[in-house]
Protein backbone atom coordinates (compact mmCIF):
# COMPACT_ATOMS: atom_id res chain seq x y z
CA UNK A 1 0.00 0.00 0.00
CA UNK A 2 1.43 3.35 -0.75
CA UNK A 3 1.56 6.39 1.72
CA UNK A 4 -0.58 8.84 0.86
CA UNK A 5 1.01 12.34 -0.15
CA UNK A 6 0.13 15.52 1.94
CA UNK A 7 -3.32 17.53 0.70
CA UNK A 8 -0.70 20.01 -0.90
CA UNK A 9 2.54 17.70 -1.47
CA UNK A 10 2.72 14.78 -4.14
CA UNK A 11 4.78 12.60 -1.63
CA UNK A 12 4.18 12.31 2.10
CA UNK A 13 5.91 14.73 4.11
CA UNK A 14 7.08 12.69 6.99
CA UNK A 15 6.99 13.90 10.54
CA UNK A 16 9.13 12.47 12.96
CA UNK A 17 7.19 9.39 14.55
CA UNK A 18 7.46 8.39 11.06
CA UNK A 19 11.33 8.48 10.20
CA UNK A 20 14.27 5.91 11.12
CA UNK A 21 16.12 7.09 13.77
CA UNK A 22 19.20 8.33 11.63
CA UNK A 23 16.46 10.96 9.91
CA UNK A 24 15.18 11.55 13.60
CA UNK A 25 18.37 13.00 14.81
CA UNK A 26 18.45 15.23 11.13
CA UNK A 27 15.07 16.14 12.63
CA UNK A 28 16.60 17.42 15.64
CA UNK A 29 19.40 19.13 14.37
CA UNK A 30 17.41 21.07 11.74
CA UNK A 31 14.88 22.15 15.08
CA UNK A 32 18.09 23.01 16.95
CA UNK A 33 19.56 25.41 14.24
CA UNK A 34 16.19 26.49 12.27
CA UNK A 35 13.49 25.90 14.70
CA UNK A 36 11.64 23.96 12.09
CA UNK A 37 12.50 21.08 10.27
CA UNK A 38 11.84 22.19 6.83
CA UNK A 39 9.51 20.94 4.73
CA UNK A 40 11.71 19.77 1.63
CA UNK A 41 13.54 17.32 4.55
CA UNK A 42 10.28 15.99 5.35
CA UNK A 43 9.56 14.82 1.62
CA UNK A 44 13.27 13.77 1.08
CA UNK A 45 12.79 11.37 4.29
CA UNK A 46 11.32 8.99 1.70
CA UNK A 47 14.60 8.30 1.06
CA UNK A 48 16.61 8.59 4.14
CA UNK A 49 19.89 8.00 2.25
CA UNK A 50 19.06 11.15 0.05
CA UNK A 51 18.04 13.40 3.03
CA UNK A 52 21.29 12.56 4.73
CA UNK A 53 23.00 12.97 1.45
CA UNK A 54 21.57 16.62 1.08
CA UNK A 55 22.20 17.79 4.56
CA UNK A 56 25.61 16.48 4.33
CA UNK A 57 25.90 18.88 1.31
CA UNK A 58 24.65 21.64 2.74
CA UNK A 59 26.26 21.45 5.78
CA UNK A 60 29.48 23.00 4.27
CA UNK A 61 28.12 24.85 1.49
CA UNK A 62 26.24 27.32 3.90
CA UNK A 63 28.29 27.40 6.56
CA UNK A 64 30.91 30.34 6.82
CA UNK A 65 33.87 30.04 4.47
CA UNK A 66 35.44 31.52 1.97
CA UNK A 67 31.91 33.71 1.20
CA UNK A 68 29.94 34.88 4.50
CA UNK A 69 26.30 32.58 5.19
CA UNK A 70 24.76 36.04 4.74
CA UNK A 71 25.67 36.42 0.88
CA UNK A 72 25.11 32.45 0.56
CA UNK A 73 21.25 33.21 1.38
CA UNK A 74 21.40 35.76 -0.56
CA UNK A 75 22.21 33.92 -3.29
CA UNK A 76 20.14 31.34 -2.51
CA UNK A 77 17.33 33.90 -2.55
CA UNK A 78 18.26 35.15 -5.69
CA UNK A 79 18.02 31.74 -7.68
CA UNK A 80 14.95 30.94 -5.96
CA UNK A 81 13.58 33.96 -7.22
CA UNK A 82 14.58 33.15 -10.69
CA UNK A 83 13.25 29.77 -10.61
CA UNK A 84 9.74 31.46 -9.51
CA UNK A 85 10.02 29.03 -6.24
CA UNK A 86 7.96 30.31 -3.38
CA UNK A 87 8.79 27.74 -1.08
CA UNK A 88 12.35 28.21 -1.63
CA UNK A 89 12.24 32.23 -1.64
CA UNK A 90 10.55 32.24 1.52
CA UNK A 91 12.77 29.61 3.60
CA UNK A 92 16.51 31.74 2.38
CA UNK A 93 14.75 34.86 2.76
CA UNK A 94 14.33 34.26 6.38
CA UNK A 95 17.47 32.64 6.71
CA UNK A 96 19.42 35.73 5.01
CA UNK A 97 17.75 37.72 7.35
CA UNK A 98 18.80 35.65 10.53
CA UNK A 99 22.32 36.05 9.02
CA UNK A 100 22.21 40.03 9.11
CA UNK A 101 20.64 40.47 5.15
CA UNK A 102 18.47 44.06 5.68
CA UNK A 103 14.83 44.42 4.21
CA UNK A 104 15.73 46.41 1.90
CA UNK A 105 18.28 43.85 0.36
CA UNK A 106 15.82 41.48 -0.04
CA UNK A 107 13.31 44.03 -1.47
CA UNK A 108 16.33 45.00 -3.94
CA UNK A 109 17.09 41.34 -4.89
CA UNK A 110 13.14 40.23 -5.34
CA UNK A 111 12.34 43.00 -6.85
CA UNK A 112 10.32 42.77 -10.40
CA UNK A 113 12.45 43.12 -12.98
CA UNK A 114 15.56 40.63 -13.67
CA UNK A 115 18.53 43.07 -12.60
CA UNK A 116 16.53 45.21 -9.86
CA UNK A 117 19.43 44.11 -7.61
CA UNK A 118 21.72 46.62 -9.57
CA UNK A 119 20.03 49.63 -8.02
CA UNK A 120 20.14 48.13 -4.38
CA UNK A 121 22.30 49.00 -1.55
CA UNK A 122 24.86 46.20 -2.14
CA UNK A 123 28.33 46.49 -2.97
CA UNK A 124 29.91 46.37 -6.92
CA UNK A 125 31.07 42.79 -5.79
CA UNK A 126 27.98 41.73 -4.82
CA UNK A 127 26.75 42.64 -7.35
CA UNK A 128 28.95 40.98 -9.29
CA UNK A 129 28.15 37.74 -7.77
CA UNK A 130 24.32 37.96 -8.85
CA UNK A 131 25.25 39.04 -11.99
CA UNK A 132 27.49 35.37 -12.07
CA UNK A 133 24.47 33.18 -10.13
CA UNK A 134 22.01 34.75 -12.98
CA UNK A 135 23.93 33.75 -16.30
CA UNK A 136 24.60 30.23 -14.65
CA UNK A 137 20.73 30.37 -13.65
CA UNK A 138 20.52 30.63 -17.62
CA UNK A 139 22.99 27.80 -18.15
CA UNK A 140 26.75 26.61 -17.36
CA UNK A 141 27.87 27.21 -20.69
CA UNK A 142 26.58 30.95 -19.69
CA UNK A 143 29.91 31.30 -17.67
CA UNK A 144 32.42 32.11 -20.82
CA UNK A 145 35.41 33.52 -20.60
CA UNK A 146 34.26 37.39 -20.44
CA UNK A 147 31.67 36.65 -17.64
CA UNK A 148 34.73 34.14 -15.32
CA UNK A 149 37.03 37.26 -16.11
CA UNK A 150 34.09 39.40 -14.83
CA UNK A 151 33.52 38.02 -11.27
CA UNK A 152 37.32 37.31 -11.12
CA UNK A 153 37.33 40.76 -11.02
CA UNK A 154 36.05 40.68 -7.25
CA UNK A 155 36.06 37.25 -6.18
CA UNK A 156 39.30 35.42 -5.41
CA UNK A 157 38.89 31.22 -6.64
CA UNK A 158 38.31 29.87 -3.09
CA UNK A 159 35.41 32.78 -3.81
CA UNK A 160 34.26 31.74 -7.20
CA UNK A 161 34.51 27.74 -6.16
CA UNK A 162 32.02 28.33 -3.48
CA UNK A 163 29.67 30.84 -5.12
CA UNK A 164 29.42 28.56 -8.44
CA UNK A 165 28.45 25.26 -5.74
CA UNK A 166 25.88 27.95 -3.99
CA UNK A 167 24.64 28.77 -7.12
CA UNK A 168 24.58 25.60 -8.82
CA UNK A 169 23.01 23.67 -6.23
CA UNK A 170 19.96 26.23 -5.65
CA UNK A 171 19.10 25.58 -8.83
CA UNK A 172 18.46 21.83 -8.12
CA UNK A 173 16.44 22.69 -5.12
CA UNK A 174 13.60 24.76 -6.56
CA UNK A 175 13.49 22.40 -9.43
CA UNK A 176 12.67 19.80 -6.35
CA UNK A 177 10.02 21.36 -4.57
CA UNK A 178 8.52 22.36 -7.66
CA UNK A 179 8.12 19.60 -8.77
CA UNK A 180 6.50 17.73 -5.53
CA UNK A 181 5.03 20.57 -4.67
CA UNK A 182 5.86 20.98 -1.59
CA UNK A 183 4.36 23.70 0.10
CA UNK A 184 6.25 26.34 1.87
CA UNK A 185 7.49 25.61 5.30
CA UNK A 186 5.05 27.43 8.35
CA UNK A 187 7.74 30.05 10.50
CA UNK A 188 8.20 28.30 13.68
CA UNK A 189 6.96 30.92 15.22
CA UNK A 190 3.55 30.41 12.76
CA UNK A 191 3.50 26.88 14.52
Amino acid sequence: MTELASPQARVPLKEREQVPPEIGALYEALLETRGVVPNMFKALANVPPLALGIAALLKPLMAEGALPVRYKELIAARVAWLNDCDYCVTAHRRLALQQGATEEQLASLLAPGRNAFETGPFTEKEKAGFRYAGLLHGSGNAIDEPAFAAVSLHFGLEEITELTAVAAAFEMFPRFNLALQIPVTPTPEAE
